[in-house]
């Protein structure tokens, strides 16, 4: 796979006050604000990884490769492999677009009567990051909830 560059700013959440990105699901503030903010380097990193996983490959002009391919899977034979595959392909997109995530275990449970994948992944934003978990649904219809 292609290299990219990278650019590094860290820490970014020097001071409390200035917000450092946009939180996912949008929606208004509770302080009258258009969007919900992320104040912290962690909360942006979950919010970019949210981005990543809700993204399928080739939908994002100018930026092909960017995306997970979970809704795609899913239209694969539902065999052993595929937990295989999920893992695989997971690992090397948030690998490659971020880098600063450290995964520590992704869980996949293919339900084959209702042809739905869930996915657990347990990550942690750089070494010294607490755990934290995001579960994925994806089902036939190719309806995609995150938690």
């Amino acid at each position: 796979m292609a290299q990219r560059k990278e650019y590094f700013y860290n820490p970014l959440d020097l001071e409390k006050d200035i917000a450092i990105g946009i939180t996912l699901p949008f929606g208004k503030n509770k302080n009258g604000g258009l969007f919900n903010l992320s104040y912290t380097t962690e909360q942006q990193a979950i919010s970019n990884l949210k981005n990543l996983l809700l993204t399928r490959k080739g939908e994002r002009p100018f930026q092909p490769n960017f995306g997970s391919t979970i809704p795609s899977l899913l239209f694969e034979p539902m065999d052993s492999n595929l937990e295989t595959s999920i893992d695989e392909s997971l690992r090397e997109d948030i690998s490659f677009w971020l880098p600063y995530i450290v995964i520590d275990e992704i869980e996949s449970n293919v339900d084959f009567d209702r042809n739905s994948i869930s996915v657990r992944i347990n990550f942690k934003v750089t070494e010294q990051g607490a755990n934290t978990q995001i579960i994925i649904f994806v089902d036939s219809a190719g309806v995609t909830d995150i938690q």
